[in-house]
């Protein structure tokens, strides 16, 4: 099958390449986001590949029917940036990559915690600049620390199952659905708003949907334990990122690492190193010395890319063979999960 692949890096294409050697498709590489600017790209593609920051709305979605293209599959597993009701309507086929390396994410989640804790990013400038003064590095123990979990999926639980094993942490999580296997280990499941008061360091693994978008906002800092630690390597807009600055100034938030971002479409996966970044927001949480941001890469392990790049050109020959579209999603399903 011909493939319009969006949104290319030299990492995408080493792994996609070396995946098709099994499949065979010809796929073609567009370094450029799919939009409505970029649609018309994909033009007589049956199928469209795209990543987290594509836009995936209406409006490209017409563009693509009208192009002949039934088919866009996501090598991500998060699908908040499709229209899933317009691609239902215009028979647009959405498949997306459900799980590669849940232990590439939570894996990154721990090495984020460490690194803030033990304000390693921090020490490591000051060597650099042969300042080896120990002042104001002072971190904590994880041990014996009171933990929450928001989210118990596959990430979600690695990241408790490591807290509460690995470091003898007491694990609070919170999920629509309980994991019996982390109850059997001690973890124990309450609300988001009662996590949150409990806890002095908490840790997002869910989805973005309607319901979960600003997650933690006002509200819940407000009500959340003075001097909480809150990591996020999930969905940028489960945090509102206004409401988590004005904890930070008031020192409600003791503090924030982030690998992802609300409005890191304009910001991630390119160099913008000789420009000047216009939001003014995102320049602000730099400012912060208790603030840790990387630019969206839990995910990017051998691993992890080699999973999605097959899974996703898998979906790609099942929809050639006019197979069942096993990694599917749909406005239904969706629907039914609310």
């Amino acid at each position: 099958m011909r493939v319009a692949v969006f949104s290319t890096k030299a990492y995408d294409r080493r792994f996609l390449e070396a995946a098709n050697r099994g499949f065979g498709h010809r796929l073609d590489y567009f370094e450029a986001r799919l939009d409505a600017s970029t649609a018309a790209l994909a033009e007589s593609y049956p199928a469209v590949c795209t990543f987290v920051n594509d836009r995936v709305d209406a409006a490209v979605l017409e563009i693509l029917a009208r192009g002949g293209t039934p088919l866009v599959a996501l090598r991500c597993a998060g699908y908040n940036n499709v229209d899933l009701e317009a691609a239902e309507r215009l028979g647009v086929a959405v498949v997306r990559v459900p799980a590669y390396s849940p232990e590439a994410v939570a894996e990154f989640t721990i090495g984020l915690i460490l690194a803030l804790d033990r304000n390693i990013p921090r020490a490591w400038n000051r060597v650099r600049e042969n300042n080896f003064a120990l002042d104001g590095l002072i971190g904590r123990n994880l041990s014996g620390r009171k933990v929450g979990v928001v989210g118990t999926g596959r990430i979600g639980a690695l990241v408790a199952r490591s807290l509460r094993s690995g470091f003898g942490c007491e694990v609070l999580a919170s999920d629509l659905v309980e994991d019996p296997e982390l109850v059997a280990i001690g973890v124990r499941y309450a609300p988001v708003d009662d996590l949150l008061r409990e806890v002095d360091l908490v840790t997002l693994h869910c989805p973005l949907t309607p319901q979960t978008r600003h997650l933690i906002g006002r509200r819940r800092l407000a009500a959340a334990r003075p001097g909480v630690t809150i990591i996020n390597t999930s969905r940028g807009a489960l945090i509102d990122t206004a409401a988590l600055i004005e904890g930070l100034k008031s020192r409600q938030v003791g503090g924030v690492a982030l690998d992802v971002y609300e409005q890191e479409a304009d910001l991630f996966f390119e160099d913008l190193s000789n420009e000047i970044i216009q939001d003014d927001v995102f320049q602000r949480l730099l400012t912060f010395p208790n603030v840790l941001i990387t630019g969206h890469q839990a995910f990017l392990t051998e691993e992890a890319l080699s999973a999605i790049a097959e899974a996703t050109l898998a979906s790609i020959a099942e929809a050639e063979a006019g197979a069942s579209l096993t990694r599917q999603v749909t406005a239904r399903q969706v629907r039914g999960q609310a």
